[in-house]
């Protein structure tokens, strides 16, 4: 039996107070399905580089991971995001801004 997934929109939300509790700024910029879209993270390093994550599963784990979807300058990350919000419209896109390019993905709880 695989274990319950939390709603995004629960998902989204308590991303965005850990985020506020470690003073890194974040924005909504696509709000998408509350109970099951899925969930990409833009960081921005406020330098003109961007990188976006989605979630994913490990092949070799079957545990969920975040995965580099686009990363490089920002207006092509940007793009990259636009084709996967033409493709799943109940997508929600988190706008993190960090110029050190902190996230907190990586961190338990947010696989």
């Amino acid at each position: 039996m695989s274990p319950a997934r939390l709603a995004s929109g629960v998902w989204v939300a308590a991303y965005r107070r850990r985020l506020e509790l470690a003073a890194i700024p974040a924005y909504i910029t696509a709000r998408g399905d509350e109970t099951a879209g899925a969930v990409l993270v833009k960081v921005s390093t406020l330098d003109g580089q961007a990188r976006a994550f989605e979630r994913s599963f490990d092949p070799m784990t079957g545990e969920r991971v975040w995965m580099v979807l686009a990363e490089g300058a920002e207006a092509d990350v940007d793009a990259a995001i636009a084709r996967q919000r033409d493709y799943d419209p109940d997508l929600w896109v988190i706008e993190v801004e960090a110029r050190d390019g902190r996230h907190l993905l990586d961190e338990d709880g947010l696989a």
